[in-house]
């Protein structure tokens, strides 16, 4: 969402995207498809992302220092980059 904001912000400034500025959004929302230019987004793996978030927390909770990891995620390119 913000990422759309950021554009329709540079549009009021008088700025085109992607031709003066391009933008990447983060998540890959439903909206970042139909909007005008459709936004050019990192996707992640949003249910993963949330598994591995409670395994870290109690993992954290039980005493057992964490190990990062890093889920995989796919950039989707569109009209706004």
């Amino acid at each position: 969402m913000l990422a759309i904001g950021a554009i329709k912000a540079f549009r009021r400034a008088g700025m085109r995207v992607p031709d003066d500025i391009a933008v990447v959004g983060f998540d890959d929302i439903p909206i970042a498809e139909v909007f005008e230019p459709a936004l050019t987004t990192v996707a992640q793996p949003m249910q993963a992302l949330g598994a591995v978030a409670v395994e870290l927390l109690l993992s954290r909770l039980s005493g057992v220092t964490p190990v990062s990891r890093i889920l995989p995620y796919t950039l989707t390119l569109r009209e706004s980059a």
